[in-house]
């Protein structure tokens, strides 16, 4: 486990030996945000940041169950000194305090009613040596598990011509995720796992690329839960587990509905599992 320590926030070269003048923000983002994780004792887990190449573009395309997902991810590139520059909805860029804060770290607004722009921008970025986060979930899910994907990520690295590389981040939920309140809570464990990276192949097609990718975030997404060290603390704190494993997130056909209906702009109530089919499920989750 990793926990932020006061040296990591002001070692000089954290960032290594020789950053870049154009990153200045940047940095100065992550000191401040790893003030917050040295307060607040987050817990990390994070394994295969090897997967994460030195140098050169590549594409990092991660599950979504937290607002701080992206931040917990900056974790798995910073040994090998790298910056990623997340493509986030437009609205972001556009608030009072976050949006200033991505644009000086250079992150990439997309308007979903117009990708096309935000797609060319990355795959720009991604040419000139970048690496570009994406959520091809496209929305946290409220579900927990893995929705369906969009194809982008896949897109970008077949154009690209660069690396796809799979991860999963789980425990972020329990501090700030859609639908419910944010709890600041002292020693959270967050799990962030970076997977062997998927290369497109000569000629290969995007869909075929994404099914790789549906492959290894499943099974990524599937091992950050079954290893995460920390359970419920009693039986109304099961909010923040599937269904499957016996909490009482929405199912993901429930999860579904809440999106539509979110676009809609309209909110709907969505029943609880019932207690024996939540039982059911985390005993045959138990026997697999």
């Amino acid at each position: 486990m990793y926990t932020a320590s006061w040296r990591d926030v002001v070692r000089r070269d954290f960032f290594g030996p020789h950053p870049s003048p154009r990153d200045r923000a940047y940095r100065f983002i992550i000191r401040v945000t790893l003030v917050v994780f040295r307060l607040f004792r987050f817990q990390f887990d994070v394994r295969g940041q090897e997967h994460v190449p030195a140098s050169g573009g590549a594409v990092i395309a991660s599950n979504h169950v937290s607002y701080l997902d992206f931040t917990f991810l900056g974790l798995g590139a910073s040994p090998q000194f790298r910056m990623v520059r997340f493509m986030a909805k437009a609205s972001v860029f556009g608030h009072w305090f976050a949006g200033p804060c991505m644009r000086a770290m250079q992150h990439i607004p997309v308007d979903r009613k117009a990708g096309a722009a935000a797609f060319d921008v990355a795959v720009r970025a991604l040419k000139d040596g970048e690496v570009v986060g994406v959520f091809p979930e496209a929305t946290i899910s409220s579900s927990f598990e893995l929705k369906d994907l969009k194809a982008g990520a896949a897109r970008m690295a077949v154009q690209a011509e660069v690396p796809l590389i799979p991860a999963a981040v789980w425990g972020g939920q329990r501090i700030a995720t859609k639908g419910h309140k944010v709890v600041l809570r002292r020693g959270v464990a967050i799990t962030v796992l970076l997977g062997e990276p998927i290369v497109p192949g000569p000629g290969e097609k995007p869909q075929a690329v994404l099914r790789r990718l549906r492959e290894a975030l499943e099974e990524l997404v599937e091992q950050a839960q079954s290893s995460y060290p920390q359970q419920p603390e009693g039986p109304d704190d099961r909010w923040w587990l599937p269904a499957r494993a016996g909490g009482t997130a929405p199912t993901p056909e429930q999860a579904h509905e809440l999106d539509v209906h979110d676009v809609a702009g309209r909110k709907v109530g969505v029943a609880k599992p019932h207690p024996v089919a939540r039982l059911k499920a985390l005993a045959t989750r138990r026997r697999r």
